[in-house]
């Protein structure tokens, strides 16, 4: 990505990873669809309840995979291999440490976090089964999220598309079988997702033992290095608390809406399911310019860089403009998949919700972008304190707003945290820009 031309590069760079995100979206979904449909509003307000802690686990991982991205972007772009293989090393052993202890606590302390979380008793039992279930697939979640990132630091990003496209066609043909005709419910469709996840870091392996030279670690080369390590966790953590920070956010809004009842929780859920197809494509449109960024950091091409920033802010707001027109146009259906037309008060409560967020997309549209900036610039620090600025702002308007607007109230108090969250990063990017100049 140091050559050629900057908006078609980050285009095909970005769309494998756009389109896997929504395909990841649609089965995460898919158990809420089927679960909502065959079990019933109980077992949907269950999954949703439970999906926000799992979201913080998975999104901390994901943050150490972007954080060590970085630093393999810039080898590969330097065509420094040995580093870039020493990496992959630090990255994959730490991670098996990592994951290993997040599942052995979170299995003894589930029931202890939903009860924090007010889960309501009658969907406790529920909630506590599908995310157990859920976190014994947390290492293969791990092992493929620092391969995945691997492949695309390098500029891959089509190969963990393909192995998520089949992943997730398993797990919707496994869902249907395992809550639809067999009826094992919520712990059916937590199965499920595992056996999925599974498969998708099972063949990211191979693939990358059997083409990719460049990250094949030899039998000599398993180690942790030290210095690698400490700067991926100066990167990585920071990135990881960035991302947790947002479904942390989400964990207390959900607290908010556990006190409200099972059918606030359970449209919460569903219209929580359309936000991510929302934000995750943004965030993935934003690791490609932190790649970018980064490649070129290491070549020392900074004048690409900055045209490389233009070009995802565009892309950036090109994605809101479709996301916007497909929910005007398309709410009332996609409420419907969620939960049945007879359920007519929860549709148009969540169509009360999408038709405000439609337009308050645009927001993380460009506050993403400059996450990426900052991230691929190397300076980890505005991308944490940006997120907890919004996420700040975000709940203390929901506790405000949500007494007088219901679920609107979350909406707006999200465009408010967006808001607060653009002002700071406007202003750190000119920061940053006088002191070069």
């Amino acid at each position: 990505m140091t050559s050629g031309n900057i908006s078609n590069q980050l285009i095909r760079f970005s769309i494998p990873m756009v389109l896997g995100n929504i395909i990841q979206l649609s089965y995460n979904a898919l158990d809420s669809i089927i679960v909502g449909r065959f079990v019933g509003k109980n077992a949907l307000a269950a999954v949703g309840t439970s999906n926000p802690i799992m979201t913080i686990f998975v999104l901390g991982i994901s943050g150490i995979c972007i954080g060590a991205s970085v630093l393999m972007s810039e080898f590969y772009g330097a065509k420094d291999y040995t580093k870039l293989r020493k990496q992959v090393s630090t990255v994959l052993l730490f991670g098996a440490l990592f994951s290993f202890i997040v599942l052995f606590f979170g299995l003894i302390f589930t029931p202890n976090i939903l009860l924090l979380l007010k889960v309501p008793v009658e969907i406790l039992s529920d909630a506590t089964i599908y995310l157990r279930i859920v976190l014994i697939g947390f290492p293969f979640t791990y092992l493929y999220n620092a391969l995945a990132a691997a492949l695309r630091s390098m500029g891959n990003s089509k190969i963990p598309l393909y192995f998520l496209i089949l992943s997730s066609v398993l797990n919707g043909v496994l869902d249907i079988v395992f809550v639809a005709f067999w009826g094992w419910g919520v712990a059916g469709a937590a199965i499920a997702t595992v056996i999925a996840g599974i498969l998708s870091a099972v063949l990211c392996l191979i693939y990358v033992y059997r083409h990719i030279s460049e990250l094949q670690v030899k039998r000599g080369e398993w180690q942790i290095d030290k210095e690698l390590l400490k700067i991926t966790l100066n990167y990585g953590s920071v990135t990881a608390l960035q991302q947790a920070a947002q479904p942390i956010g989400k964990l207390l809004i959900q607290g908010k809406m556990n006190t409200l009842g099972v059918d606030v929780i359970a449209v919460f859920n569903a219209v929580s399911r359309i936000d991510d197809f929302a934000f995750t494509p943004q965030q993935s449109i934003a690791n490609g310019m932190t790649v970018f960024m980064a490649q070129n950091r290491g070549a020392k091409k900074k004048v690409r860089m900055q045209k490389g920033f233009r070009t995802g802010l565009r892309l950036e707001t090109g994605y809101w403009l479709i996301i916007c027109i497909l929910i005007l146009l398309f709410q009332q259906p996609i409420m419907e998949l969620f939960v049945s037309a007879a359920n007519q008060h929860l549709v148009e409560m969540g169509t009360s919700y999408l038709s405000l967020m439609a337009f308050f997309y645009l927001w993380p549209a460009f506050t993403n972008g400059m996450q990426g900036y900052f991230r691929g610039i190397g300076k980890m620090q505005p991308t944490l304190i940006g997120t907890v600025i919004q996420i700040s702002f975000r709940v203390l308007f929901v506790y405000l707003l949500v007494p007088r607007l219901g679920i609107r109230g979350v909406a707006f108090a999200s465009m408010i945290g967006w808001s607060f969250m653009l002002v700071y990063q406007v202003f750190t990017y000119r920061v940053l820009k006088m002191r070069k100049e």
